[in-house]
């Protein structure tokens, strides 16, 4: 047996706590079975907004006639676009793992793990302990249980991004931001796209007009099947097709394409390390189970990240790491000194996501939907992208930002943007909600440059006012 000081499961985010161990001189033992870098790096944000980049520049240009420019893709280079995002992501992964295999006190164990003891796990042919562990171990596509799709040949968002010819069609099982995401991609490159999704509507956390919105938009491009429940895959030759059944009617409609996606969500990794050999417990969807310092059941075992199921972005697993890092260090100096841990809870009240798609999404903090349940009196602002003079140079694209604010004392309680720049219009907001005491009057007092798309966070903050019943609500599209 080998010990540690240290055993990190997950070398996404995980390796921030595995760097900074190794730096105050800590014997760690990183466990992850994949390249380093994690889900973020290797298949996930990475690699596929260098692919999601290469559309919104494709539609951006076909967009270019509504401002009286005509122009036109010669030609998509499939090899070319993929060999370059896997060029840029493996390449680091890999010099990530040279930098951590020439290190004495870092120990990479390129196998998945298995606890089989108290602080103890086997991998491989070898058996490690330590008495702290971080976990960070991520979570892996949900493969339904669709009759069928055993004996076809599918794709999940690690395999496609193997693919070194690009399909001529494409049936993608999923409505989430997954799904959404490479629907845009392969479209935008010219593969023929049909999106199967169980629920109502794409996208479903996101307010039902922001939904609908991009329902519309990619239905000018693509296939957009709402609401059907897949019941059956078959395969002939290189043609899939997929049976699907309409949830609200019983109709029945058939899709086909030469590459089939699973987009059907995600599941916790947390069954394939065994967590409950070492005293951990997870929930019923099977996500570790931890309390508001990010401790599990089992005393100076912590987890975070996608592992925990809360908020599955690289940039709250970052967040999160450094809290759980500060209060491990708080843990060591209170054993030593006899004293209470003075340990730090992470603030969600801000957190912003995004949606690479077409047109593209950014919500931070609750929905419009979420404030109305939360039962506040709210104030709500509202514009299209039109009501900014750099919108109508765009020539009007399809759009709008909505803030929501709370009415009793002014706070920001959320936003959400469905447009261009989207990702990036969000961090005003964002900013506004962490400082200070998060109300939106520094929005309305900061000069804004005119005419810029920010003007459309100031100019929405100007038009709240009270929420109207949900009945009496306006669409702005």
């Amino acid at each position: 047996m080998k010990d540690y000081d240290l055993i990190v499961l997950g070398s996404g985010a995980g390796m921030n706590l595995a760097a900074a161990a190794f730096e105050r001189g800590m014997r760690v033992a990183v466990v992850e079975n994949g390249p380093l870098g994690g889900t973020c790096l290797n298949r996930g944000c990475i690699p596929t907004k260098m692919l999601t980049y290469v559309a919104d520049v494709i539609m951006e240009m076909r967009h270019a006639e509504a401002v009286n420019l005509r122009a036109r893709v010669e030609a998509v280079d499939f090899k070319g676009l993929m060999a370059r995002m896997r060029h840029e992501t493996l390449g680091e992964s890999k010099r990530m793992g040279e930098s951590v295999n020439a290190v004495e006190g870092l120990d990479w164990y390129h196998v998945t793990g298995e606890f089989v003891d108290d602080y103890t796990m086997r991998v491989g042919d070898e058996t490690i302990k330590a008495p702290y562990v971080f976990i960070a171990a991520g979570s892996r596509p949900v493969i339904p249980p669709i009759k069928g799709l055993d004996r076809v040949d599918y794709l999940t968002n690690k395999t496609v991004l193997e693919l070194e010819e690009q399909p001529r069609s494409m049936v993608i099982v999923g409505g989430g931001f997954v799904a959404v995401e490479f629907a845009h991609f392969f479209s935008a490159i010219g593969t023929e796209v049909t999106i199967v999704g169980r629920n109502p509507r794409l996208v479903k956390k996101e307010d039902p007009d922001v939904s609908e919105l991009l329902r519309q938009e990619l239905s000018k491009r693509m296939r957009v099947l709402t609401g059907y429940e897949v019941t059956e895959v078959t395969q002939r030759g290189d043609i899939k097709t997929v049976r699907a059944r309409n949830k609200a009617t019983g109709d029945t409609v058939e899709a086909s394409g030469e590459a089939l996606l699973i987009a059907a969500g995600r599941r916790s990794n947390a069954d394939l390390f065994k967590p409950e050999k070492t005293g951990v417990k997870v929930d019923k969807r099977g996500y570790v189970i931890v309390d508001e310092y990010f401790q599990t059941t089992k005393k100076n075992i912590w987890a975070f990240g996608d592992a925990i199921g809360r908020y599955m972005f690289r940039h709250t697993a970052n967040e999160e790491s450094s809290i759980v890092w500060h209060n491990f260090l708080e843990v060591l100096e209170a054993e030593k000194s006899g004293r209470e841990p003075n340990l730090l809870t992470m603030d969600y009240h801000a957190v912003p996501r995004a949606i690479f798609s077409y047109p593209p999404i950014a919500t931070v903090g609750m929905t419009l939907t979420e404030a109305r349940e939360s039962g506040r009196r709210l104030l709500v602002g509202q514009i299209d992208y039109g009501g900014a003079a750099k919108g109508a140079a765009m020539g009007y694209p399809p759009g709008f930002l909505r803030v929501v604010c709370d009415a009793e004392n002014g706070r920001i309680l959320g936003a959400t943007i469905i447009g261009p720049h989207a990702p990036i219009l969000i961090q005003e907001i964002t900013n506004v909600m962490n400082c200070g005491d998060g109300t939106y009057v520094p929005i309305l007092r900061a000069i804004h440059i005119h005419p810029a798309l920010p003007e459309l966070v100031q100019r929405a903050v100007g038009r709240l006012a009270p929420d109207r019943p949900p009945g009496e609500h306006a669409h702005h599209h």
